[in-house]
């Protein structure tokens, strides 16, 4: 199964129609503390293979990062732990404060 790859517009729409959407962001902590998206989970990508248990993988995942790189390698992890339900957000938070939210520092 392939891992879906979201555009911020579409993690917007998915965001307001899914309640139960998680919103893994696995920036580093001084990125995180600069900009980040309300209700979002935060699990730097070298802790993923430590506290993926803490993540349920009977729920949607969207997975952020700065650009989407980080995020994608979190989402072929956690693909490899049994998750299907994976949604990579391309461009990241970067993109994200472009098209989204230009509230959102840049860096």
């Amino acid at each position: 199964m392939s891992i879906i790859q979201w555009t911020p517009k579409q993690l917007r729409e998915q965001l307001a129609a899914d309640p139960d959407l998680v919103l893994l962001d696995v920036r580093e902590a001084h990125e995180y503390a600069f900009a980040s998206l309300a209700n979002s989970l935060h699990i730097p990508l070298g802790q993923i293979p430590l506290r993926y248990d803490e993540l349920d993988p009977a729920r949607h995942l969207a997975v952020l990062c700065h650009h989407g790189v980080r995020s994608m390698q979190a989402c072929l992890f956690l693909q490899q732990q049994g998750f299907e339900q994976l949604y990579n957000v391309q461009g990241g938070i970067d993109a994200w404060s472009l098209v989204c939210d230009p509230s959102i520092p840049r860096y």
